[in-house]
């Protein structure tokens, strides 16, 4: 199956797949739309369409869940491995390494292409015709400050010397028809480019793309390296060139095949109130915050436009097969990087991306000779924290990869049986934390710094290992082969 170059192709594929249901009766964006989705993700469903919203336009569409976990049978990450250019089939270690071996490949830079080209460009409304009102902008849960203009969506921003395009997804809250506003906190890469457009004094041009290939918001929702170029990467991850084209306002390039994109300014100062949202922990939080407000000044769209909505919240939805994934990609990237064996690394879904799982071989100690399990796990902590990463992981745990961690119940059995109570822990004392992470107390998170830990988790040498008593390791091979026997006709 080849790559969906655009939405289109991306919900053509989930078809073929079984992992689509197509909802033709009437759906309202206010709440409804968003309850069948988190129905939806909690129950490992096809990814609903909603073919006709309450209040819009005939045509104007939804697309609930499309990056969550599949229902296609035997292929539970179908829809991200899609997205990234890999068959549906392969398994969450295979994603992170192809995520990881991307970022050692040349970046290939996007193709511009002509407004007769670009499909996004088939409507385009300017002025006072630029309201969101027209669209079906969903409000995701009960609680929530308001619609959430952005839930799967990038913003593509640039720096005021035009050295590096960032495109990444920050959460989005409609004010009303002609304003947002939304999370613009640091370190995230937004941050760090609008903090240089407001110490000029002036408002950053930007751009909020909906749909288009599957590979930009996914992308837009990994944590890759600072000054990196988004777009470059995605043409690594897929093996050929972006389309894009130029935006109605600025020089910003937006993708061709996008089915929205709003376009505008966000403003110097935080007057903006936005949130509580529900978000990646599973909690919706009462409080708000002030933030950057979004004028929204054109929109361009596909005819018949499709809207991307992400209902995050408890494990697992998009955010946790998304970012948490992401992370896992980079921070096995950075392991390596820093000479220490490593099998692979893992964000466990159902931590709600709250612990990473660093699993080693069995023969670590030969590449690093004299060193203590408590060194290798400081030395582990030391490569994670030293780079962005570190903020968003509180636990980390060293295992030995004679465990699953993308099992569940493996690795469950592990943590529970392998992590000491109260020792083995080795401790990094106040550092940089995301303010999102809801293992912390208000005034850590509000401070954005507190303690993090590695727990040390490793068995003795295989040799001096206690015996596994299970099915492959307590029955000789013969009478294990007996019983296959009964189970395999």
């Amino acid at each position: 199956m080849s790559h969906p170059s655009d939405l289109r192709e991306h919900i053509k594929a989930l078809e073929a797949l079984g992992d689509l249901d197509r909802i033709e009766a009437e759906v309202d964006w206010n709440l409804e739309a968003a309850a069948h989705t988190r129905y939806s993700t909690e129950h490992r469903l096809p990814a609903p369409l909603f073919e006709k919203v309450s209040g819009v336009a005939d045509g104007f569409r939804l697309l609930g869940a499309p990056a969550a976990l599949s229902a296609a049978p035997g292929k539970p990450f179908a829809r991200v491995a899609l997205s990234i250019g890999l068959p549906p089939e392969a398994t969450g270690p295979q994603i992170i390494d192809h995520l990881a071996a991307t970022q050692h490949r040349p970046g290939i830079p996007p193709k511009t292409v002509s407004r007769g080209e670009a499909a996004v460009k088939q409507n385009v409304l300017l002025g006072d015709d630029a309201d969101l009102t027209r669209f079906p902008v969903p409000f995701v849960h009960e609680g929530d400050g308001d619609r959430y203009v952005n839930t799967y969506g990038v913003i593509i921003a640039q720096t005021p010397d035009g050295s590096w395009t960032n495109w990444s997804i920050a959460r989005i809250m409609m004010v009303d028809g002609k304003t947002m506003t939304g999370l613009v906190i640091h370190p995230q890469h937004i941050a760090q480019i609008w903090q240089q457009w407001a110490d000029l004094g002036r408002p950053m041009p930007y751009a909020l793309v909906q749909g288009g290939d599957p590979a930009i918001p996914y992308v837009g929702g990994i944590p890759i390296g600072d000054g990196v170029a988004e777009a470059d990467y995605i043409g690594a991850l897929i093996g050929e060139p972006l389309a894009v084209v130029k935006a109605e306002l600025s020089d910003l390039l937006v993708p061709a095949s996008a089915e929205i994109v709003i376009e505008g300014h966000l403003s110097v100062e935080r007057t903006g109130v936005e949130g509580p949202f529900g978000e990646f922990a599973g909690y919706i939080p009462s409080g708000t915050s002030l933030q950057p407000v979004y004028s929204v000044e054109a929109i361009t769209y596909r005819d018949d436009p499709i809207w991307p909505l992400v209902a995050e919240g408890k494990p697992t939805d998009d955010f946790h097969t998304v970012t948490g994934l992401g992370v896992a990609a980079g921070t096995l990237d950075v392991i390596r990087a820093a000479g220490l064996p490593v099998t692979t690394a893992w964000s466990s879904l159902s931590s709600a991306s709250h612990w990473l799982v660093v699993s080693v071989p069995g023969d670590w100690r030969d590449h690093l000779p004299g060193v203590t399990t408590e060194e290798f796990a400081r030395r582990v902590g030391e490569a994670i924290h030293s780079t962005k990463y570190g903020a968003a992981l509180p636990k980390v745990f060293l295992l030995d990869d004679d465990v699953d961690p993308a099992n569940d119940a493996d690795l469950m059995w592990a943590l529970a049986t392998r992590v000491h109570p109260v020792d083995r822990t080795v401790r990094f004392e106040d550092g940089p934390i995301l303010s999102l992470l809801t293992c912390y107390t208000k005034e850590e998170r509000k401070a954005g710094r507190a303690t993090k830990v590695v727990h040390d988790a490793l068995l003795p040498a295989p040799a001096e290992r206690e015996a596994l008593s299970d099915f492959a390791h307590a029955y000789p091979s013969a009478v294990r082969a007996k019983v296959l026997a009964r189970h395999q006709h």
